[in-house]
């Protein structure tokens, strides 16, 4: 029954997730015209290479919450309540100090903001410094209630904070654009973002106490000096990683910003709008796995948890394919139905878009399954050397070769390092044998995904869809053609025999539970 019950709550957490997403992504869209209609490309590059740099910022939270979230999942497994005070209590310290750092740090990058931007572009644009500000404020004080998040999340309750999330999300981008349309401010519409990420982490925090009302005790115990350096070595190999990922995935705007324009950022920020709603969608799906993931690691055998490994990898790679196809193979008819033609980017770069979504998506399973394990520690040095290549690649072909070499340093640091790296630490100290069967069962998966979206964007072609009805159509074509040919080249394996069997067996405990509550 346990692990039915952990089936179950990682099912719930993940269609609330997708479907929160799915609608904040529509209103997301709606915002986004209105913002380009009253604002203009300017202020929306402006928006997007903000949003990196105060991405950049987060690195003062030095990895410490998934270190904290991976100590947290025995003693909830074991529901040792006074554990669970001692680590909140530790996390409520350091999250409040971080959330000042990154205020302070923000506020003495504020004199230095032309270095980001190229020539004269922002001159136009009154205020920018307090427009910074309020970007710098959102994201410290998201840090201040975030620790009372963290135990429902590890707690396997996402879906409760996934809802708070989404519903001050979808009322926020209701405010905004009616502030947009009434008063063309940009101020006005930062400060509404800003009052309803406090507003949301009240509310969770107001929920956390109710959940778990041992949180109001002032009585703690000092937590214990084995776990706090078990804290601090996972904390220090997270610190690399963060690094790593913070200059992969925030510096791209910012070389765009700084070698071709801040214009440009704009128009790649709406590919980005996409790419960054599937990502949070596919991502919540995975997240929602690691506190089932993590139980698993302290309750199962290491043979059971590799079986359900590679059930996992291949509905990744279900999701992955799916996904990385129909974006490729209809996303300018939905910039173009949206934004208009003179949004649409070369083909050349989107290819290298659709690359380097497709290379860290396939990579979840890995990255879920190493955060449930906390195999921090074994490739920390990883995330260095991924950093300093992308970097150095990215920069050089991007004053070379523009936009697309600032891709394409991407693509190259992620196959040098990542896509190979990673999966060797999990099988290695995770799994305690080799990964060839993994390497293998990848290169099958992406020599599928290529073949088939070669296919399926010559079939777009040839039909001449255009519109947002063309992009819908193209969508539904490519979602069935994808998945027959998945059912048809896979359905042979363990894997899916697996998977199927597991999803009907969770559908029918579903509707046994629900008779039984009806009853």
């Amino acid at each position: 029954m346990r692990a039915e019950s952990r089936t179950k709550n990682s099912l719930i957490n993940a269609i609330t997730a997708m479907a929160g997403q799915g609608i904040s992504l529509i209103i997301s869209f709606v915002t986004r015209i209105i913002f380009i209609q009253q604002l203009g490309n300017v202020y929306l590059g402006i928006n997007s290479l903000f949003t990196n740099i105060v991405g950049l910022l987060s690195l003062a939270e030095l990895g410490i919450g998934s270190s904290i979230n991976y100590s947290l999942y025995k003693p909830l497994a074991n529901k040792n309540i006074e554990k669970i005070k001692s680590l909140m209590n530790l996390y409520k310290k350091v999250y409040y100090a971080i959330g000042t750092i990154i205020m302070l740090i923000g506020i003495a990058m504020m004199p230095f903001l032309d270095f980001f931007m190229k020539n004269t572009e922002t001159n136009s644009v009154p205020n920018l410094q307090v427009i910074f500000l309020l970007f710098v404020l959102n994201s410290a004080v998201s840090y201040f209630y975030s620790f009372k998040r963290a135990l429902i999340i590890s707690d396997q309750k996402r879906y409760i904070a996934t809802i708070y999330r989404y519903a001050f999300y979808i009322l926020m981008n209701f405010a905004q654009i009616f502030v947009l349309i009434v008063t063309q401010n940009f101020i006005l519409y930062l400060i509404l973002a800003l009052l309803c990420t406090i507003f949301e982490n009240l509310c969770v925090s107001h929920k956390a106490n109710r959940m778990y009302p041992y949180l109001k005790d002032r009585k703690i115990e000092k937590l214990k000096q084995s776990d706090a350096t078990e804290i601090k070595k996972n904390t220090l190999a997270l610190l690399f990683h963060k690094i790593g990922s913070s200059v992969v995935n925030s510096t791209d705007n910012i070389l765009i910003s700084k070698i071709v324009g801040i214009v440009v950022v704009g128009i790649y920020s709406n590919y980005l709008l996409i790419t960054n709603a599937l990502n949070i969608v596919i991502a919540q799906f995975f997240t929602a796995l690691t506190a089932s993931l993590g139980n698993l690691a302290v309750t199962e055998t290491t043979k059971k948890s590799e079986e359900i490994f590679y059930e996992i990898f291949f509905l990744n790679f279900c999701i992955v394919c799916i996904i990385s196809i129909s974006i490729f193979s209809t996303i300018d008819l939905l910039i173009e139905s949206w934004f208009g033609y003179d949004m649409i980017l070369d083909r050349g770069v989107l290819i290298c878009i659709i690359i380097n979504f497709y290379l860290y998506q396939i990579r979840r399973t890995v990255l879920t399954y190493r955060d449930a394990y906390g195999l921090f520690w074994y490739d920390r040095y990883k995330a260095l050397i991924e950093a300093f290549i992308n970097l150095l690649v990215s920069v050089i072909l991007g004053w070379r070769i523009g936009l697309i070499g600032i891709f394409i340093g991407t693509i190259i640091s992620t196959l040098l390092t990542s896509i190979w790296i990673e999966p060797y630490v999990l099988f290695k100290y995770g799994f305690n044998h080799s990964g060839k069967k993994y390497y293998l069962t990848l290169i099958i998966y992406t020599i599928f995904t290529a073949l088939v979206c070669m296919l399926c964007e010559s079939i777009i072609k040839i039909m001449n869809l255009c519109g947002f009805l063309g992009f819908i159509i193209g969508v539904i074509i490519c979602t069935l053609l994808v998945s027959g040919l998945i059912i048809l080249a896979f359905s042979h394996t363990n894997e899916f025999k697996s998977l199927k069997k597991k999803i009907k067996k969770l559908f029918y405990f579903l509707k046994i539970e629900r008779k039984y509550k009806n009853a």
